[in-house]
C-alpha cells in the first residue's frame, strides 16, 4: 500500500495527552502498544487530542472496552504539549478517510486492522505523524505522532502535569 492520496499539512498547537501519575511523559515501554493506526512493534505512536475533554472521551471509550472501571486507573497526569511538526497526514474528515478506502472510524479494536496499514503506509512514505478525527468524539481531533525514537523533534512536553485524581466527567458527544 503505497501511492496513498492524502492531503500533507503542518502542525503548530498545544494538544494534550494523559498518563499514570508521575510517569515519565517520555517512557518508551518495552512492548510498545498497538493502537488504531500503528501496530507497537513496527511503530510506536504517541496519541495527543486537540482538548482534554476529546482525551477524557477516549481513555473513558478505551476502557469501556475492557471492563476496568476508571477508579483503578487513576490518578493520572494530563500533560499540555507543543507541537510543532511538518508532513502531517490530514485524515480529519470522512471524504479524506474515503481516498484512502477507509471508512469514519467507529469506537471499535475490528476496524483496527485497516487502520493500522493505511498508518504504517503513511509512516513509511515518510509521514511524521496524522491528524484524524477522534473516534470516540467525531466533532473533534486526536493527532498520531509516530515515535521512531524517545525523543521526537517537533513534540515537547510543557509542564508542569495536571494531576486528576477523581475521574473527570463524561464529556459530551461520547461514542463507545
Amino acid at each position: 500500500m503505497s501511492g496513498l492520496d492524502v492531503d500533507a499539512g503542518t502542525v503548530r498547537d498545544v494538544f494534550v495527552r494523559h498518563i499514570p501519575h508521575g510517569a515519565d511523559p517520555l517512557h518508551q515501554p518495552s512492548h510498545p502498544a498497538d493502537g488504531r493506526w500503528q501496530r507497537g512493534r513496527l511503530i510506536e505512536a504517541w496519541y495527543f487530542a486537540d482538548e482534554p475533554g476529546t482525551a477524557w472521551a477516549e481513555w473513558y471509550r478505551a476502557l469501556a472496552g475492557t471492563g476496568v472501571s476508571p477508579v483503578h486507573t487513576l490518578p493520572r497526569d494530563l500533560w499540555r504539549w507543543r507541537i510543532d511538526l511538518d508532513r502531517v497526514a490530514l485524515l480529519d474528515s470522512d471524504e479524506r478517510l474515503a481516498r484512502t478506502g477507509l471508512a469514519a472510524p467507529l469506537p471499535a479494536s475490528a476496524q483496527w486492522p485497516a487502520f493500522q496499514a493505511v498508518g504504517e503506509a503513511l509512516h513509511s512514505e515518510g509521514f511524521a505523524a496524522l491528524l484524524v478525527a477522534s473516534a470516540a468524539r467525531p466533532e473533534h481531533r486526536n493527532l498520531v505522532v509516530f515515535r521512531p525514537q524517545r525523543l521526537v523533534a517537533g513534540c515537547t512536553p510543557q509542564p508542569p502535569p495536571m494531576k486528576i485524581d477523581v475521574a473527570p466527567p463524561v464529556p459530551r458527544g461520547l461514542r463507545t
